[in-house]
């Protein structure tokens, strides 16, 4: 750890760690239309708006984030500077904007290999906040299972997701359209990866966030014996149902607590370390992850009706909730802070719901 504490890391307005390309702003803005287009198709199956992404709850959890007092100087930043004990909610979740999918999946659902996602929101934390967290002592923090984002930049995400409205029922057709792109390798990994246990699985931020003086990437590693000895369980498309994911988190949380180290890795290198670019992981070997804290999880009902409705129709997650300290930065951030509150937007005026900032963990379900 001392030879952690001494490296030269990368202060997070220095120069090159953000920078903007020409149009972004447009790109943007395309994608805050694509995104909606999206949920309007979804609603017209379903008759239910839902969120553009990661619209298939699986499970909904409540526990704490622990901060012990002892960490190194480098690593006391932002809600990381003091130890402390902190309720925070949480959400597993599937990536597909449908939360069914659509019909030529053939009722495939958990069966289809896709990142999953975890959310995080973090409750009694105070400090200087951007404007749509002002009076809101909350933090939110996103995660997902790849740590690279095949949506690398504003400019790539406006244009697969054109191709998926328009080929996304068809994938031997949009397999074309990628194998077209010089990045065809990334943007089919999603379609590869491992469908296994959520609560055996590694989440990471993919994208890069200011850490008070610093840059970071973080992650979520499960942390038990028990959790770990689950990563060898596979989705069996053949056997196991359309929902399995959500059954086997249910079975899991039922009977055992959970545990999970958070983790993040300092920016050093901008050539090796890109902000604005999020299509590669930084190499873990050349710049480790340290742990800041731990998520326990004690055991409980992880798929509780009451609570997936309240969070599905009345709440948002949002990086741009929250600390300064922790601002979310490069191209997919910036695209979020558009984004988000466009689609939680249309979302609420389809289903006639308001927005709802809680301010406590007993304000959900």
């Amino acid at each position: 750890m001392a030879d952690l504490a001494s490296r030269n890391y990368i202060h997070w307005d220095a120069p090159g760690v953000e920078k903007p390309p020409p149009n972004e702003a447009e790109d943007i803005q395309a994608v805050a239309e694509l995104i909606n287009t999206m949920q309007k198709m979804q609603y017209n199956s379903h008759r239910h708006a839902y969120g553009g992404t990661h619209a298939r709850t699986q499970g909904l959890i409540k526990g704490e984030l622990i901060v012990p007092d002892d960490l190194p100087k480098h690593l006391k930043q932002s809600l990381f500077a003091k130890g402390g004990k902190y309720p925070i909610a949480a959400r597993y979740s599937s990536e597909p904007g449908d939360p069914g999918l659509d019909a030529s999946s053939m009722n495939q659902h958990d069966r289809i290999p896709q990142p999953r996602g975890f959310s995080l929101k973090v409750f009694n934390v105070s400090g200087d906040m951007f404007p749509a967290g002002v009076g809101i002592p909350t933090q939110d923090i996103e995660f997902n299972s790849t740590a690279a984002l095949e949506l690398s930049d504003a400019k790539t995400t406006k244009e697969i997701i054109q191709l998926r409205i328009k080929y996304g029922h068809d994938k031997e057709e949009l397999y074309k359209h990628l194998e077209a792109r010089k990045d065809t390798e990334l943007q089919k990994a999603r379609d590869q990866v491992r469908n296994t246990h959520l609560e055996s699985t590694r989440f990471y931020s993919q994208t890069a966030y200011r850490f008070g003086d610093y840059v970071i990437k973080y992650s979520l590693t499960p942390s038990t014996e028990t959790q770990r000895k689950l990563y060898e369980e596979t989705v069996k498309p053949a056997k196991d149902g359309s929902d399995i994911l959500s059954k086997w988190l249910q079975n899991f949380h039922s009977a055992h607590d959970a545990e999970y180290l958070f983790q993040v890795q300092l920016l050093e290198n901008l050539e090796d370390q890109p902000v604005e670019y999020v299509g590669t992981a930084w190499d873990d070997q050349k710049y480790p992850w340290q742990t800041v804290g731990r998520i326990v999880v004690p055991k409980q009902d992880s798929f509780i009706f009451a609570r997936k409705v309240f969070w599905e129709d009345s709440l948002r997650l949002d990086p741009w909730h929250g600390l300064k300290s922790l601002q979310p930065l490069g191209s997919a951030n910036r695209l979020r802070r558009v984004v988000y509150p466009a689609s939680s937007a249309l979302r609420r005026k389809m289903n006639d719901k308001k927005e709802i900032n809680v301010k406590s963990i007993d304000e959900i379900p």
